[in-house]
């Protein structure tokens, strides 16, 4: 009998952990595998069992490199799965420094667990190893844009450019005359670093992200709104203190600073990147000119005006130092990384500023500050906050609700249903109930490990 079914294993109410598996009658294609991050029990699902046999699954296709979408690799192959990794060239590089970069800070976190013995468990392990991200890295396959390929034998796919970072993709996957896409996560189709999306391919079925399902990003353009935050902090003396995104949003921000201070729009003040992941990123960029907006000329503007920080004593010794300054540096929403010892230094000073550039998942750090609240627990220990916080709107590297229901427009034509993912409930329904009433197409929301029967 024949058997089309779609899982949803993650990105439900919420948007982390994105993993939708695809059954054939003859075999099991994951699409993203990533991590579940913000609140606590989200995070235990990264301890859990995998829902599926791991090495029953066949093949897995990745839309981008973002954790979220594939960070527990490294675990799953650990676990048992042996079948090919199929994504861009971009994605592969991106995830050469993501998946080690993840692995050595989920150690570091172990490791700091049990000398403070802040863990129940004795010893403390990390999720996965540094040797493990090798073993995963060795699985991937590289295909092109809009080239057919096989990730298992009657099962054909394609990837096409969604813009949002280097290499990100929808997916679409068929069998037997039966078609799904993914959208992955869809870009800004005005974005001033990277290209707009593409048109998904027609399909029976759409599977859609609605991060900003229930939002719409300001009509004001990055670079004015970047100027108007910075200027009035580096003015009086302060230290802007940016945390971003180590792909996509550190090098647009920093290309954005740059540029407003060459044209004379921001004072000429010191620009910091602290992030080893960051700058190893940006170096990608020049290799991969087809997938960003950024000259050769842009690329090396950003490259000498901005001062890198590479290691951990010049990391230490930068806190220590006197505004006006602008420090960008990662993780985007404050859940680990150098960010968090610049954030002890420099958060309790109100002269200083803290500017969240991108979505802020439930549960974190970033969260919590964009909500308000006055002190941050770090370390075991809770910091007070004076500093001015400032949530940039025109930063994010995710279409908005007005820019999803574009991209679902440009479909060559209705699809059966677009299930909708990768979003808070909020956003998630707020974005089902615009398809069905400015498409007029079928939408649904699925749960936790749903599946749907699409035969």
């Amino acid at each position: 009998m024949s058997i089309f079914q779609l899982t949803f294993l993650g990105a439900n109410a919420t948007v982390t952990g994105s993993r939708h598996l695809v059954e054939t009658s003859r075999s099991r294609v994951l699409i993203d595998c990533g991590l579940f991050q913000g609140y606590k029990p989200l995070r235990l699902r990264n301890w859990a069992p995998f829902p599926v046999a791991p090495d029953s699954i066949d093949a897995l296709v990745l839309t981008h490199a973002h954790l979220d979408h594939s960070g527990y690799l490294p675990r799953l192959v650990r676990e048992g799965f042996r079948g090919p990794i199929w994504c861009t060239s971009a994605t592969r590089s991106l995830c050469r420094i993501l998946l080690a970069d993840s692995a050595r800070l989920l150690g570091e976190e172990a490791e700091y667990a049990n000398r403070k013995g802040t863990s129940k468990h004795h010893p403390a392990e990390p999720l996965y190893s540094e040797a493990d991200a090798l073993a995963a890295l060795k699985r991937f396959r590289e295909v092109g844009y809009d080239e057919y390929f096989e990730p298992v034998p009657g099962v054909r796919a394609r990837l096409r450019s969604q813009g949002h970072i280097l290499g990100a993709a929808a997916v679409t996957v068929e069998s037997e005359d039966r078609r799904v896409v993914f959208s992955g996560d869809i870009g800004r189709f005005g974005d001033p670093l990277m290209h707009p999306p593409s048109s998904p391919d027609e399909a029976d079925w759409i599977v859609v992200e609605s991060t900003y399902g229930n939002r719409h990003h300001p009509a004001v353009d990055a670079a004015s709104e970047l100027a108007h935050a910075l200027r009035p902090v580096l003015q009086r003396g302060g230290v802007a203190l940016v945390p971003a995104f180590a792909v996509g949003r550190a090098q647009l921000l920093l290309h954005l600073i740059v540029q407003l201070q060459l044209e004379r729009k921001l004072p000429t003040t010191p620009i910091y990147l602290n992030s080893p992941m960051a700058t190893n990123v940006t170096a990608l960029y020049s290799g991969h000119p087809r997938e960003h907006r950024l000259t050769a000329a842009q690329l090396d503007a950003l490259a000498h005006n901005t001062r890198i920080i590479n290691s951990v004593e010049e990391s230490k010794a930068l806190n220590l130092r006197k505004g006006p300054m602008i420090i960008v540096s990662a993780s985007g929403m404050l859940t680990g990384g150098r960010v968090l010892h610049h954030l002890v230094a420099f958060a309790s000073d109100p002269r200083n500023a803290i500017l969240l550039s991108g979505f802020q998942a439930g549960g974190t750090r970033g969260a919590r500050l964009a909500a308000g609240e006055r002190t941050v627990r770090i370390f075991g220990q809770d910091v007070p906050v004076n500093a001015e916080v400032i949530q940039l709107e025109s930063a994010s590297a995710h279409a908005d609700a007005d820019e999803l229901i574009q991209w679902l427009r440009s479909a060559p034509r209705r699809p059966e249903s677009v299930f909708i993912t990768h979003g808070e409930p909020d956003a998630a329904e707020a974005l089902r109930l615009r398809v069905e009433r400015d498409l007029h197409w079928r939408a649904h929301v699925p749960e936790y490990r749903d599946t749907i029967d699409l035969t």
